[in-house]
């Protein structure tokens, strides 16, 4: 009678959670379509999408601000975060450690400099015969240089079925270097206007947001999204550890490479299409940790709704507070996250439990 009384408290909570995170998202998508250079009112801005939704004219300024402009700013700020977010909750979940990120271990980078690779040289090479490369090409070359890098990493960090944590953050350090060196290599390669748009690109924006963009991405991000909480089960079996998991009837191999998969995926698109942002992947699954406990069934989805949020909500402070100049997104969520960072560290250190 107990558990079934726990469980249903438990439910009761998670139901509650995700509830105030899907309503704050909600709240924060409504203020960046409305706050900006320009202000709308969000009276106007549903009124703008309500035509738009029954194929009504919609002219003037605000409808092509609306429309044009924030709104595929909105939906790439979504799925970027949500990617971030859920990416980091499964990478402490895989590696059974809260400090893991795949920015942090080098996944971010090595997508970074496919991405870059692909700016560089397809230009140089495919465009005499292509003409100029689509945007798809992006993040496909993201996502193989992702895999590529989270392949690597877990292959250096395991030893006889067990993951170093150490020796993961030690190689993600060096995969780092290496990828600043071959990203300084492209920038040298560079003419100028690749030049500018790897500068810019490096330190994460959502301004060149399109709707090109955006459909270019959700074939890779949105799958990722919904498939990642099915590893639920499994990453919960895996916190007692991968012999424990196997006597519980979970493929231990199997989640593990679902797992790195997805990320791959996902950190790989959202680097191409937003760049480098830094720290959403760590910060939001550990806050969730603690409000909601390590259950992936809640923290999962919980990610994914509160990483959306804080991208969105980031980006629209980026693009206002230093009107009409634009604050790059991923200078504000390294000044955020750092300092956050360092904090995990100087508890961890005094002994207490994360």
């Amino acid at each position: 009678m107990e558990d079934t009384g726990l469980r249903s408290l438990l439910r009761a909570r998670k139901g509650i959670l995700l509830s105030a995170l899907a309503l704050l998202l909600v709240l924060i998508s409504l203020a960046a379509l409305s706050v900006g250079a320009t202000g709308i009112p969000i009276s106007r801005a549903f009124t703008i999408l309500a035509d738009a939704a029954t194929g009504r004219s919609t002219v003037g300024g605000d409808a092509l601000i609306i429309l044009q402009v924030r709104l595929p700013r909105l939906f790439l700020g979504l799925l970027v975060g949500a990617a971030l977010a859920s990416s980091g909750a499964l990478m402490q979940g895989l590696f059974r450690n809260p400090l893991a990120d795949p920015g942090l271990v080098g996944v971010s980078a090595g997508a970074a400099v496919a991405a870059a690779a692909t700016i560089t040289l397809g230009d140089a090479l495919l465009a005499p015969f292509i003409g100029a490369l689509p945007f798809g090409a992006l993040p496909a070359g993201a996502f193989a240089g992702g895999l590529l890098t989270t392949l690597g990493l877990y292959l250096v960090a395991t030893r006889q079925g067990r993951t170093s944590i150490a020796t993961m953050l030690l190689a993600g350090v060096a995969f780092g270097a290496l990828s600043g060196a071959v990203m300084g290599l492209f920038s040298y390669l560079s003419d100028d206007r690749q030049l500018r748009d790897l500068a810019f690109w490096s330190l994460g924006s959502l301004s060149g947001a399109t709707w090109t963009k955006v459909a270019a991405i959700v074939p890779l991000i949105l799958p990722s999204l919904l498939l990642m909480p099915f590893l639920a089960r499994g990453l919960n079996a895996l916190s007692l550890g991968e012999a424990e998991a196997f006597h519980l009837g979970v493929p231990v191999q199997r989640v593990k490479a679902l797992a790195i998969l997805l990320v791959a995926v996902a950190v790989g698109a959202s680097v191409a299409a937003a760049g480098m942002i830094g720290f959403v992947g760590i910060v939001v699954p550990h806050v969730l940790r603690l409000l909601a406990g390590p259950d992936h069934r809640t923290l999962l989805p919980a990610s994914t709704l509160l990483g959306a949020t804080l991208l969105v909500g980031a980006d629209t402070v980026a693009r206002t507070i230093a009107a009409p100049a634009e604050l790059p997104i991923g200078i504000l969520t390294a000044t955020i996250g750092a300092p956050f960072f360092l904090w995990l560290l100087l508890r961890r250190q005094g002994g207490m439990a994360l």
